[in-house]
């Protein structure tokens, strides 16, 4: 009698069984992986309105990076995607405040600490919207507007924007491909 086949087919179902279970560990781990930089480094996001044509338009899609602000301040000209109690939208808005800085409108150019800032990123006219100017950011926030500056619900209407809104910078345009970079 031939002991040799029992044993053999033993062999075949433990190596079966365990690439089975190798590779259900290995994909489990990248789901896991994957699911932590969503939601934790990196994430796609949709424009949806208009506040900062032509910059951005509504249906383009971003990489956002979620990281970043956790290790460092925001820039002045940093492109921001807001989630905070300060709207009940999730925003995409231009820093242009930073804290301690004082923000003037005049003639419908921004200024900032008496120096105009030069924009050439924006369309239409800045107006106040009511604010009161002189402005003063105050600490652990900063000033944002929309690029669109006649169609835009920014910091002018909402006040300054706390650091811990900024859910993070987007930082390149994936879509559509003719628009495929690095954002400005």
């Amino acid at each position: 009698m031939n002991t040799e086949q029992p044993q053999m087919n033993q062999i075949i179902k433990k190596s079966w069984r365990r690439e089975l279970r190798d590779w259900a560990v290995s994909l489990t781990i990248a789901i896991v992986v994957a699911l932590l930089i969503q939601n934790y480094a990196f994430a796609q996001t949709e424009v949806r309105n208009v506040s900062m044509q032509h910059t951005l338009v509504e249906g383009q899609r971003l990489i956002e990076d979620k990281i970043s602000y956790h290790f460092e301040k925001p820039n002045r000209g940093d492109i921001v995607i807001i989630d905070g109690p300060e709207s009940d939208k999730r925003l995409i808005k231009r820093v242009i405040g930073l804290p301690g800085d004082k923000l003037d409108i005049k003639n419908g150019t921004v200024y900032i600490n008496d120096v105009p800032l030069k924009e050439t990123y924006i369309i239409g006219t800045t107006f106040t919207n009511g604010m009161a100017v002189p402005f003063t950011v105050p600490a652990n926030e900063v000033f944002v507007m929309g690029d669109n500056r006649e169609n835009s619900q920014d910091s002018r209407e909402l006040g300054p924007i706390a650091m811990s809104s900024l859910e993070g910078r987007a930082i390149f345009r994936l879509w559509p491909l003719q628009k495929f970079g690095q954002l400005d």
